[in-house]
């Protein structure tokens, strides 16, 4: 039986003991290169001119020559106007990285000797970075596709006289959310070593109110090329793909996998790690979140078989590429902006 990746050398190439160990100068040159490419040619985040600024030694920040703005290697980003030392930010990404399914702002708030509000705002703005750098390009290929509940319904009463139908329309809890998701396989002729266990290429997800028709086919069209496989369950709602995609279904009441070889278990695999972040990690997600949680599940599935080294490295030059305008976790705490939960009508 083949080693689980997780438990090979190849997947660990970090460690955050040492990003904590790191000095200033080691972390300040680890930044540099995932921003810029170096300390030379710098881009000013005001002006947006790429030029060899002055940099002021002392402070490590660098004078634009066109603008005369004086900024640092985190201004302009979700990092900006920072209170804590770079390498927090750094062990904080680097726990992050680490945890498979997901992590809970309380327990990274204990690791990383902070608040329990400095670590949730941080965390969420990791989030945020993956959620505004994903790729929205249209599936192709074989997708597969399904949707999942979540808050579905309210606790029950303790006598049993008292409880309600919650089959029923009207007894719904009216925070019960589907995150509905689409996951493209890799090619049958992609140059991979065991494609068929390296998960799937890419993944897209959406929060809506129901798993409709109507919603089904608005995501399919905006996010599925036409006349791609999509392997789905047998749900009604997904019959609405058949005009312009190659549906198939698979009964889960009788197999997982139809004799045909149809199954959507890339989806079921994403619901998997969801739902174990879910239950065992955050415990409660807002609707308000849903979707950043959603897409984190995602990233994390998509870059399963990455070393923990480079989903490092990619996440902090996501974070360091997310700009700062109109940043809805600046001032989080103190409600300077109200978020809005993004759901498909």
């Amino acid at each position: 039986m083949a080693q689980h990746f997780l438990l090979t050398s190849k997947a660990r190439t970090l460690s955050p003991i040492k990003i904590a160990r790191l000095s200033d100068d080691d972390a300040f040159d680890l930044l540099c290169p995932l921003r810029w490419g170096s300390k030379e040619n710098v881009v000013c985040p005001k002006c947006g001119i790429a030029h060899k600024a002055y940099f002021i030694s002392t402070r490590k920040q660098w004078r634009c020559k066109y603008c005369d703005h004086t900024f640092s290697i985190t201004s302009g980003s979700i990092f900006a106007n920072r209170k804590r030392s770079l390498q927090t930010y750094l062990y904080i990404i680097a726990k992050f990285v680490n945890a498979a399914k997901g992590i809970s702002s309380l327990q990274l708030s204990r690791d990383a000797d902070v608040n329990y509000r400095t670590a949730f705002v941080l965390s969420h703005k990791i989030r945020k970075a993956l959620l505004e750098t994903r790729d929205l390009q249209p599936l192709s290929g074989e997708v597969d596709m399904d949707g999942t509940y979540v808050h579905p319904a309210p606790r029950k009463a303790n006598k049993k006289s008292d409880r309600l139908d919650y089959r029923l329309a009207k007894n719904q809890n009216p925070d019960k959310r589907c995150i509905i998701v689409a996951r493209e396989h890799y090619a049958v002729d992609a140059k991979q070593e065991n494609v068929l266990h390296c998960g799937a290429k890419r993944s897209l997800v959406m929060v809506a109110k129901t798993e409709s028709q109507p919603i089904i086919h608005a995501f399919a069209t905006r996010f599925v090329k036409a006349n791609s496989r999509i392997n789905t369950d047998e749900s009604h709602a997904y019959e609405v793909l058949l005009p312009h995609y190659h549906l198939q279904t698979v009964n889960h009441k009788e197999m997982y996998r139809s004799d045909l070889g149809v199954t959507n278990n890339q989806a079921e695999s994403f619901f998997s790690r969801f739902k174990r972040m879910y239950y065992g990690q955050t415990h409660k997600m807002s609707n308000t979140y849903l979707l950043n949680y959603a897409n984190e599940i995602a990233y994390r599935e998509d870059n399963r078989r990455k070393s923990n080294g480079w989903q490092f490295n990619d996440i902090l030059g996501k974070c360091l590429h997310t700009t700062n305008k109109n940043n809805e976790w600046c001032g989080y705490w103190q409600r300077k902006i109200i978020h809005q939960e993004v759901v498909w009508q």
